[in-house]
């Protein structure tokens, strides 16, 4: 593991800011490493307001989206919401449906199956709408690659509208509007907005129309809050906004679906990360394991025991996938040990019979034990189907593109892909990938990075500090949750080891001559009990402990080393 050290922003704007602010130099630091310079900036921080969101027509073809949508509804015409069957593509389809059904009853979903249809826009999707007399398909978190499906449609006299936010090819699709922030041509301020996002806009767009305000759309927000956090998009403007407000609703007044998730926990209130871990997991169990359908009628059921008993289904589901991803990521291992592909500068790894809907997950799991860009590979109809995942830093979309000539079909982003080949082009594919990436990879970006933001002594850590820091939140890629390094520390001589499987390290440290001892736990660090013996460093975040009522500050390590 690498510690890496932030660089100082300038001290005179730090001082300047920590003055202005009232606040320690070190939270000071924080802020500025963020872009933020001024008491105004740090205000619409600490404050994020819904009227900072842009003019959702800002974004090209969101006139033409909005004056079709509306004359599909005076018309009434049948529309077709179609999505992917991840989280983001589940909520987008149940954002616009809720929101539609307000104006119009002709109207219904469309989830491809992971398996029969595969990601994205399916010849089998257009030709439902055929058969079911839909004229207007609105297709969210996909699309923007479909330039023959789209062209297919019209055909058969269905229209389409594109909301994605996936990277463009170089050819656009002839729908009547494609809205993608992420388009060359489309001058819209903010790109980094999820599929649930853009299509929050369109409803935003939408809610303009019909004299509608932000306030008005405020119950939908938890669904693009669950979306930002399960599609690990940055936490910075609109994302922001949209996923403070968001959370807010998830703990004050959610829908039924997620409020029924939320009944079978235990926790008073969610935070961004359990958004990612207890409900994003649970939503995306119905796509892996069953149909995503079961996703969108969870989150648009109008009646609670209705969605309790949905929910309690979509938690086997999500049962079942946790079994499933064990044995897979054990077996995946073992083929590396097997095929002696330890020492590679990457991972890839096939069988036939693992199950699609966990590929992603397991290519996870592999990354945790060879820090590299890993491909996980299953049967998928006459082709093979697999799930990329990169390590910070590298750019594993780029590096498929240079593979292109083995590959049938791929799309993603630059940590997180998708893609099809011919079982016959396995083999040159896995070799080609290995020697783009062998060639192109910083040798540096194998190793495991922690970034500190700053370096702390325990005792500033006063219950101000740790508020002021809370209300950093929601943390997110270019918010992290702040990383902290403190020097020449000492356990107390009680440190163990916990947890059922005893891989956890409990520890009560000592720092210079303060006789206080500070809480400290490591998941899964259980193997440097060896370290506490004499001092060493640690690099840790903060962290709110509740125990038995009682509520205090812990330290949450990320690492530990050898005091220098």
């Amino acid at each position: 593991m690498r510690w890496t050290l932030t660089s100082d922003p300038n001290p005179e704007i730090v001082d300047l800011l920590s003055k202005e602010l009232s606040i320690d130099k070190v939270l000071s630091k924080l802020l500025v490493q963020r872009g933020i310079h001024s008491f105004e900036e740090a205000k619409k921080f600490f404050r994020p307001s819904l009227e900072e969101l842009h003019d959702p027509f800002l974004m090209k073809d969101m006139d033409l989206a909005v004056d079709r949508i509306m004359k599909a509804i005076a018309n009434d015409e049948q529309i077709l919401i179609y999505g992917d069957y991840d989280v983001d593509g589940t909520t987008s389809v149940s954002l616009l449906y809720s929101y539609l059904k307000n104006f119009t009853s002709k109207i219904a979903t469309y989830i491809p199956d992971r398996y029969e249809e595969g990601y994205g826009v399916s010849y089998q999707g257009i030709d439902f709408a055929k058969d079911n007399d839909f004229s207007l398909i609105v297709a969210l978190d996909c699309g923007i690659k479909a330039i023959d499906k789209v062209a297919y449609a019209k055909e058969q006299g269905i229209d389409f509208i594109i909301c994605d936010h996936h990277k463009p090819g170089n050819e656009i699709p002839k729908a009547v509007a494609v809205l993608n922030p992420k388009r060359e041509d489309c001058n819209y301020p903010y790109d980094e907005l999820c599929g649930c996002g853009v299509g929050f806009k369109l409803v935003q767009a939408l809610a303009s129309k019909n004299e509608q305000t932000l306030l008005d759309l405020i119950p939908y927000l938890d669904l693009v809050a669950t979306a930002i956090a399960a599609d690990i998009v940055p936490i910075t403007g609109e994302n922001r906004i949209l996923a403070y407000h968001g959370l807010q609703v998830i703990n004050d007044n959610p829908r039924n679906g997620i409020k029924a998730i939320i009944h079978q926990l235990n926790k008073k209130e969610l935070t961004i990360t359990d958004v990612v871990f207890i409900i994003a997991p649970r939503i995306n169990a119905a796509g892996r394991i069953k149909h995503g359908n079961a996703a969108v009628e969870l989150l648009t059921e109008p009646d609670f025991d209705a969605a309790v008993e949905f929910a309690e289904a979509i938690n086997e589901y999500n049962t079942n996938r946790k079994e499933l991803d064990a044995q897979i990521t054990k077996e995946a291992l073992q083929q590396i040990i097997d095929l002696n592909e330890e020492e590679r500068k990457t991972t890839v790894v096939y069988n036939e019979s693992w199950h699609k809907g966990v590929i992603g997950i397991v290519a996870s799991r592999l990354t945790e034990t060879y820090y590299r860009p890993t491909l996980v590979f299953t049967k998928s109809g006459d082709k093979l189907a697999a799930s990329a995942r990169s390590v910070k830093g590298f750019d594993v979309y780029d590096a498929l593109q240079q593979c292109s000539e083995f590959i049938e079909q791929f799309g993603g982003h630059k940590y997180a892909a998708g893609l099809t080949l011919l079982p016959e082009n396995y083999e040159s594919f896995k070799q080609r990938f290995e020697e783009v990436v062998s060639k192109s990879i910083d040798p540096e970006l194998l190793i495991p990075e922690i970034r500190i933001d700053a370096e702390l002594d325990l005792t500033d850590i006063t219950p101000k500090f740790f508020r002021i820091l809370q209300q950093m939140a929601p943390f997110g890629p270019q918010n992290m949750k702040p990383i902290f390094k403190t020097s020449s520390v000492r356990d107390n001589g009680y440190g163990r080891c916990v947890g059922s499987d005893m891989s956890h390290l409990k520890l009560n440290i000592i720092y210079g001559a303060d006789r206080k001892t500070y809480n400290a736990i490591g998941f899964g660090m259980g193997k440097k009990l060896s370290l506490v013996e004499n001092d060493f460093d640690i690099a840790y975040a903060l962290d709110k402990n509740e125990w038995n009522g009682v509520t205090s500050i812990q330290l949450l390590l990320k690492d530990i080393k050898k005091a220098l």
